[in-house]
C-alpha cells in the first residue's frame, strides 16, 4: 500500500471497530462505507452483501448501494431459479472454494463469464470483485464492491477492500443474529410475542393480562388421516391446513399463537368496546376465510376421504398473555379460563355440525344474539354454555352477520 492508502486504511478501520459498530441497518452500513471509500478517493460506484439466512423461507438477503441512487435490501427465496442463478454467480466460487473473484471489464482479456458479467458490462462498469467475508462461526459470506473508474480498482485499492472484510464481517455478523433471533421468534412464538421477549419477558412468570378474542380451530378426523396417510403425505396436508388457518389470520390483523397437535390458537387483542368489536369481525371474517380455503384445498387436492374439516370457535375476555412453564423451558401463550372455554367450544363444532360457533360473548359483542344453538355443559364448567352459529353466508364483507344471520332464521320459521 501507499502511504495515503495505508492512512485512508487506518481510517476506515478506526470507524469499522468504532462508530460502525452502533449502526443496525445493513443499508445505512454500505451507504456510509461507501461514502467514506468514496471521499478518500476510492471510486467504489456499487456495494452488495450476499449473506445466506437460518430462515424458513428465505435462502439469503442481500443490501444493495449504488452510486445511481439504487439503495435496496433483497430476499432470496428457496426455489430452483434461484439456485440457477447462484449457481451461475461469483458467489459460488466464493462460498465454495473460499476465494475472492474478481471480474475485470477493461483490457484485452476475456472477463470469466459469469450471470452477472453483462449486467455489469451494460452497467458501464470496468473491475468488479467479490471478497469472502468470515463469520466467527467458521462461515463465509460474501460482499462486492463494483467502479465505473477508467483504469478500474488498484492493487493499493484492492488491498484496502480485502483488509475492511474482517471488522465489517464482524458489524454485519452482529446485525445478522439479530435478525436471526428476531425470525426465528416470529417464527416460533409470533409476532407480538416475539417482540415482548426480545424486550425482556424472559422470566417465568413475566408477561400481563390482556382483552383478546381468542380463537381454536381444531382438524376433525385428524386421527383416521393419521392412521390413513404415509408421513409425507400427512405432514404436506397438515402445512396445507395451517398455511390456510395462519394466512386467514394475519390478513385479518390476528396472530397465530401456536400448534398444538391439530389444533391452532390464535388472537385478535383489543382494549375497548370499540376495538373489541373490530376484533370480533376480524376474527369472523378470518374464520370465514379460513373454512373456504380449506374448501378450495379439498377441491383442488385431496381425495373424498382425505377432505379437511375444520371446527373453528371464537371466545373473548381476559387472558394472562405471557411465559408460564418451567425453569428452563417456558412457553409464550395465553391462558386462562377464556382460552379453555374458546378450546371446549371448538369441540361442539362437530357435535352441531357447524363451521364455525361463536360464544355469548361474542354475541354481546356484536351486539347480537340471533342464531343461539343452544346451552351444552361442557368439561370444567360447571354452569351450561351458550353458543351460537356463523354461517359463512351471514358472515358480510364488513364483518356484520347479526342481521343477515337473523333474516335466514326468519325465513326458516316460515
Amino acid at each position: 500500500m501507499t502511504i495515503n492508502t495505508t492512512v485512508l486504511a487506518a481510517d476506515v478501520m478506526e470507524w469499522l471497530y468504532g462508530e460502525a459498530v452502533m449502526i443496525g441497518d445493513s443499508l445505512e452500513l454500505i451507504e456510509t462505507l461507501a461514502q467514506r471509500l468514496r471521499k478518500s478517493g476510492v471510486l467504489v460506484d456499487r456495494i452488495t452483501t450476499s449473506i445466506p439466512l437460518l430462515h424458513p423461507n428465505v435462502r439469503a438477503e442481500s443490501a444493495l448501494w449504488s452510486v445511481d441512487g439504487e439503495r435496496e435490501m433483497r430476499r432470496y427465496f428457496e426455489s430452483s431459479e434461484t439456485n440457477e442463478v447462484y449457481l451461475a454467480s461469483p458467489l459460488k466460487v466464493v462460498f465454495t472454494d473460499r476465494r475472492s473473484v474478481r471480474i475485470r471489464l477493461i483490457g484485452d482479456e476475456e472477463p470469466p463469464r459469469f450471470g452477472i458479467t453483462q449486467d455489469l458490462i451494460e452497467g458501464g462498469y470496468t473491475d468488479y470483485i467479490v471478497l469472502p467475508m468470515p463469520f466467527s462461526d467458521g462461515s463465509l459470506k460474501g460482499v462486492s464492491f463494483a467502479t465505473r473508474g477508467k483504469n478500474g480498482f488498484s492493487g493499493a485499492e484492492i488491498g484496502l477492500l480485502e483488509a475492511i472484510t474482517r471488522p465489517l464481517a464482524l458489524i454485519c455478523e452482529l446485525q445478522t443474529l439479530k435478525r436471526t433471533s428476531r425470525t426465528l421468534m416470529e417464527t416460533y412464538v409470533g409476532h407480538r410475542a416475539g417482540e415482548r421477549v426480545l424486550e425482556g419477558t424472559v422470566h417465568r412468570g413475566d408477561g400481563e393480562t390482556i382483552s383478546a378474542v381468542v380463537g381454536f380451530a381444531d382438524l376433525r378426523g385428524f386421527t383416521e388421516l393419521s392412521n390413513e396417510l404415509p408421513g409425507d403425505k400427512l405432514i404436506a396436508l397438515l402445512n396445507a391446513y395451517f398455511e390456510a388457518i395462519t394466512s386467514a389470520v394475519e390478513a385479518h390483523g390476528g396472530e397465530v399463537l401456536k400448534f398444538i397437535g391439530d389444533e391452532v390458537m390464535t388472537v385478535f387483542p383489543y382494549d375497548c368496546p370499540e376495538s373489541a368489536m373490530a376484533a370480533s369481525r376480524q376474527a369472523l371474517l378470518a374464520a370465514r376465510d379460513a373454512v373456504e380455503k380449506i374448501s378450495e384445498i379439498n377441491r383442488t387436492c385431496c381425495e373424498k376421504s382425505q377432505e379437511l374439516r375444520v371446527g373453528i370457535a371464537l371466545h373473548a375476555g381476559d387472558v394472562f398473555f405471557g411465559n408460564v412453564g418451567a425453569k428452563t423451558r417456558l412457553d409464550f401463550t395465553v391462558v386462562g379460563p377464556v382460552v379453555n372455554l374458546a378450546s371446549r367450544i371448538a369441540g361442539l363444532t362437530r357435535d352441531l355440525n357447524q363451521d364455525i360457533l361463536v360464544s355469548e360473548a361474542i354475541a354481546d359483542i356484536m351486539g347480537c344474539r340471533a342464531g343461539l344453538m343452544g346451552s351444552f355443559q361442557v368439561k370444567g364448567f360447571a354452569d351450561p354454555v351458550s353458543v351460537f352459529m356463523a354461517p359463512l353466508s351471514a358472515i358480510g364483507s364488513d364483518g356484520d352477520w347479526c342481521a343477515e344471520t337473523a333474516r335466514v332464521l326468519a325465513l326458516e320459521a316460515n
